[in-house]
């Protein structure tokens, strides 16, 4: 629990377990203990929904003892202690059993809550083929006669048509398919994610066979990003009976085509995963998806229940999810990482071939200060070129040296053009600039906005003119963390003949000049490129101070990691500031304090905002990642849009947090 109140459940996580039990087949006393103390575990980890496999409280596997009344009867009273037991310990519950109704037999699973018995959702699809012959014993859902039944001494709706939603949790609606539901052509989730549920939830009893494990994998998790929706998949474990096959208690939680975590196979013990579901990024995904929207819909009876709120042990975790990376536009996994980058500049340089085979020119110009940005740019011109067949000698790189210029970043520029074989032309602007600074009467001395600004403008002027010279095209090197902050020159850096570095973040730019350097590139060219990636990134639009200090860009804006991580879970996922903040605190645990997160995460929000018409402006440029901000495609924002109720709500996190 945060001291200031700001909890995973206030922000929209919800904390879910799938558990395989330990059993024994046709023994409903053992198997209700084992139940119920899988509940009391899931309860102290501070779940609040906790699902079981198919048929769990008699076992899967007991065949023709499933005619039998004693059974039957034994797994129906067993079904309301478990429910009480459930209720005393604060968690909402799926449970699977066999259950007699008019005179048939259903494969049914049990919804929970409160310590009531809430509804009761059979099997649609009975698979009867090789291994799998259910259709001996049970009735499929569509062959039900009534819409409820007696249960306890209560009556409880009944069907495959049954939705369950949270009263007192936003977003949280629960539907149930059993096992081979979801392996059917059309699942039944499907309809019910059309129909509002996004906790989708499956009692499996799943065999294993060759290779059976990562389809079953990929079905979840395929099936959470089709529906745009968390699905729980509690499987059936070894205990059950090896008599012709055996079930290794695989057990899944995915979300939205993201896999959160999954159980150890062949354990002869109860077995439990548990993770945090974000319903307010589902919500936020089906609102922005046409797709979803247009999507039909299906009947279906909506159940109200009120989700109970259990209290975690004190050293239970604060939140059950994959790590929150404080790189969300850079994978972890080096080999991962590789192939995006390899795919990122597949995308850059295709859309830059593109357009130069449109406009027919054979040739191009690119401004090099020796930084990661005009770094990347080069190389992705080199690659388009390459691609094009045309020779690289057609690729004008311009250093043009200004009042803030060093000598390593001329000859790291000087020399890159040199090892990517381009026609480098180095032309000096500082007269040109004090040529305007007269003109317009400013004082060389002052060194403001239009200082800064107009070596930026000159630069691009000269860009523009050497691409008409050439009859080429002038290839932007801004970047979309430049593009988010508004940290460029209007008509000056922000502007271009086309944007190939429009799409990729600043800490994407610094992974790909590195994987350049390891993967394309050798020797002296390596080398160079490793020492751009290690130099401090600045504009170098003002001269080093007395003490050789230069001008560096994050410590005027802040940290690019930590703007690239708002960009990413505003636009994204639209997440209100308290929610990107409360991730940001865990992302960067030990590398910044909440202070300086909401310091630098105020600035985002007045520069996101006020820097609007900079991006309105923007060239042609090519989307690379599932974050963009081009006006013509993913963002359409006014630019005259208010930032108040965003910076309202940093400024009472200040409040809050600003003295830790």
């Amino acid at each position: 629990m945060d001291q200031n109140g700001l909890t995973p459940a206030s922000l929209g996580f919800l904390r879910v377990a799938a558990i395989s039990p330990e059993l024994r087949i046709a023994d409903v006393r053992h198997n209700v203990r084992r139940i119920i103390e899988a509940l009391d575990r899931a309860a102290g980890l501070g779940c609040r929904l906790a699902v079981f496999p198919e048929l769990s409280i008699t076992g899967y596997s007991c065949a023709d003892l499933l005619y039998q009344d004693l059974l039957l009867t034994a797994a129906r009273s067993a079904l309301g202690e478990i429910a009480q037991a459930a209720g005393r310990l604060g968690l909402a519950t799926v449970v699977g059993l066999p259950l007699r109704v008019e005179g048939r037999l259903y494969n049914c699973a049990a919804f929970l809550c409160g310590g009531r018995v809430l509804g009761l959702v059979p099997k649609t699809y009975l698979p009867s083929t090789n291994e799998y012959y259910e259709a001996r014993w049970f009735t499929p859902a569509d062959r039900a006669t009534v819409d409820s039944v007696e249960m306890h001494g209560a009556r409880v709706p009944f069907g495959a048509g049954l939705l369950f939603e949270a009263t007192n949790l936003p977003g949280c609606r629960l539907g149930i398919e059993i096992c081979e539901d979801l392996w059917a052509v059309d699942p039944p989730s499907s309809d019910m994610a059309l129909a509002g549920a996004t906790l989708l939830v499956n009692p499996s009893a799943s065999n294993e066979l060759l290779g059976k494990v990562e389809y079953r994998r990929d079905l979840v998790r395929q099936q959470s990003a089709r529906c745009i929706a968390a699905y729980i998949y509690a499987g059936a474990g070894p205990c059950e009976s090896t008599t012709d096959v055996v079930f290794s208690g695989h057990s899944l939680i995915a979300e939205n085509g993201i896999l959160l975590g999954e159980t150890e196979r062949f354990r002869f013990t109860t077995e439990l995963v548990a993770a945090d579901i974000d319903l307010e990024r589902l919500s936020h995904d089906r609102l922005k998806s046409s797709g979803f929207a247009a999507g039909p819909r299906s009947q279906h009876h909506m159940v109200g229940f009120e989700l109970p709120q259990p209290q975690p042990k004190a050293d239970s975790p604060s939140l059950l999810r994959p790590p929150i990376s404080p790189t969300p536009f850079v994978p972890s996994d080096p080999a991962q990482r590789a192939r995006h980058c390899r795919e990122i500049f597949s995308i850059q340089s295709t859309a830059l071939a593109r357009r130069l085979l449109h406009i027919g020119a054979r040739t191009a110009a690119v401004a090099i200060s020796g930084g990661l940005d005009s770094t990347l740019a080069l190389l992705v011109t080199a690659k388009a070129f390459d691609r094009l067949g045309l020779p690289r000698e057609g690729i004008v790189a311009i250093t043009m040296p200004g009042f803030g210029t060093t000598p390593r970043t001329r000859s790291n520029a000087e020399r890159l053009a040199g090892f990517i074989g381009a026609a480098l032309r180095t032309i000096p602007i500082q007269d040109a600039v004090r040529q305007h600074f007269r003109d317009i009467g400013h004082d060389e001395a002052v060194h403001d906005l239009v200082y800064e600004n107009a070596q930026a403008r000159e630069r691009t002027q000269i860009l523009m003119d050497v691409a008409n010279q050439v009859r080429g095209l002038a290839v932007g090197t801004g970047d979309l963390s430049e593009l988010a902050l508004g940290w460029a020159t209007f008509n000056g850096d922000q502007m271009s003949m086309y944007h190939v570095n429009a799409g990729v973040p600043k800490t994407l730019v610094r992974y790909l000049v590195q994987w350049a350097a390891e993967e394309e590139f050798t020797g002296d060219a390596s080398e160079v490129l490793r020492d751009i990636c290690c130099t401090p990134i600045t504009p170098e639009l003002l001269p080093q101070d007395e003490k050789g200090s230069l001008q560096e860009t994050e410590a005027a804006i802040g940290p690019y990691a930590l703007h690239d991580f708002f960009l990413f879970y505003t636009v994204r996922y639209l997440f209100a500031p308290r929610k990107v903040f409360f991730l940001a605190r865990q992302a960067f645990a030990g590398t910044y304090s909440p202070r300086e997160i909401l310091r630098w995460m105020k600035l985002f929000y007045r520069r996101f905002f006020s820097q609007q018409y900079k991006r309105s402006a923007m060239p042609d440029g090519p989307k690379v990642g599932s974050v963009a901000l081009s006006p013509r495609g993913d963002w359409r924002m006014p630019s005259d849009a208010s930032s108040a109720l965003w910076l309202e709500e940093v400024e009472e996190l200040e409040r809050r947090y600003g003295g830790d």
